[in-house]
């Protein structure tokens, strides 16, 4: 018998300056900052609000390479950040409010999709959740991606 997991805890990102990190996690995204520590190196920790923390930041130091487009390791973190197209109109709007501009818009059918880059390189994504029952009666749904205009 295998583990069951639950659902993901948290993520913690590797960043060049966590006081900039922390800046477009908290100012530009929205997370509540909950806690900073310093474990030999700096820590931000984020909540939305339904964990005691969601997101974390690490620094690593100005020097740090930055993360290669076609090298491994993760691609992005997800962020729901609601159900409708207005939510994720309205995220849009905010983003570009704060000179972020380089943003990718995809309509997955199961949900609809921002995509950017933070400080730092990380990806993230800024999602908004279709009916569930999309996926529930067709798994391989999950699989699907077309272009979304908002």
């Amino acid at each position: 018998m295998g583990i069951k997991v639950r659902n993901v805890g948290h993520v913690v990102l590797k960043v060049r300056d966590a006081e900039r990190s922390a800046r477009f996690y908290r100012d530009v995204l929205g997370l509540k900052e909950v806690a900073r520590g310093n474990f030999g190196r700096p820590m931000v920790f984020f909540s939305t609000g339904e964990n005691h923390h969601d997101v974390a930041v690490m620094e690593v130091g100005p020097q740090a390479p930055l993360p290669e487009a076609g090298g491994v390791g993760l691609y992005h973190v997800a962020l729901r950040i609601g159900t409708t197209l207005d939510e994720l109109r309205a995220a849009k709007a905010h983003l570009e409010a704060h000179g972020i501009t380089k943003l990718r818009i995809t309509d997955h059918r199961v949900s609809q999709s921002i995509y950017l880059d933070d400080p730092d390189g990380n990806g993230v994504e800024l999602y908004v959740d279709a009916d569930p029952a999309i996926w529930r009666e067709d798994p391989s749904r999950v699989a699907s991606v077309g272009p979304l205009t908002l």
